[in-house]
């Protein structure tokens, strides 16, 4: 793949309780091979399919966390994008970290809670296949403090947000790197809202693959539903880590009115 703008996804991982489990569920589910990068490395395990690079598997932290995905921005330089999370008004959680010669990380806060990574690439560049079946294709970030958000997304990353939804009833934006498509989607919660990041990825079949989550132990939270990008279910695997998978090739619909953003 090409290399990736700044600010643009260009990995996504799980925290998993149970990384055996994960490799069963996420092996049936989207036909990933699995290789662990031993003790080392807390057992980070790759997900490939079709021989190439597509995610990873890892367990929590130190006291525990939530099963969850996580997407990871990419940067050209992981100091200097550390510096700007936090005068944009985040939190640097973890690094700027040398993880040997795959790259540099970052862990980081936006300023409404909700955790990202930021990736200076070194020997591993990120999605090595993206926008095929099993694959990732979209990210969107949900949270209740959207202005916060997008203005954090601008001064941290360059990203500028563009309003596509009412911005009332539906406050949906998406932002883009300077002359390029969009790359990642916001939405605005109520107060008791989710927060956090979906992560997309790409099935043949959408109402199959819901089928395939409920048969592994997963449940179905919303849809299936079409849309003008394709038909669409928001899942949760069996260890309680939220995601989302399209069928991109069944589309229905016009797209949403665009009005002028930030």
């Amino acid at each position: 793949m090409p290399a990736f703008a700044e600010g643009a996804p260009c990995w996504a991982d799980a925290v998993l309780p149970d990384l055996a489990a994960g490799r069963r569920f996420y092996g049936e589910l989207f036909g990933w091979t699995f290789e662990d990068l031993g003790e080392q490395s807390g057992h980070y395990t790759m997900a490939a399919r079709d021989g190439k690079n597509v995610a990873a598997l890892t367990s929590p932290p130190e006291g525990g966390a939530s099963a969850a995905w996580s997407i990871h921005l990419a940067t050209a330089d992981a100091v200097k994008a550390a510096a700007r999370i936090a005068e944009a008004g985040g939190r640097v959680l973890d690094g700027p970290r040398q993880v040997g010669d795959a790259g540099v990380s970052v862990v980081a806060a936006d300023p409404g809670g909700s955790v990202l990574g930021v990736w200076q690439p070194g020997a591993h560049p990120g999605f090595e296949s993206a926008g095929e079946p099993g694959t990732y294709c979209w990210a969107e970030i949900h949270t209740r403090d959207a202005e916060a958000v997008d203005s954090f997304f601008s001064d941290a990353f360059g990203l500028t947000a563009r309003q596509v939804g009412d911005g009332k009833g539906f406050d949906y934006a998406v932002w883009s790197p300077p002359g390029q498509d969009p790359v990642l989607g916001r939405m605005k919660e109520g107060p008791d809202g989710p927060v956090g990041y979906r992560v997309f990825f790409v099935v043949p079949d959408c109402d199959e693959a819901v089928a395939a989550v409920r048969r592994l132990g997963g449940t179905l939270d919303h849809g299936p539903h079409d849309s003008p990008f394709g038909r669409t279910a928001l899942v949760t695997d069996d260890q309680g880590a939220p995601f989302a998978v399209i069928d991109v090739t069944r589309r229905a619909g016009g797209m949403p009115g665009e009005a002028s953003g930030r």
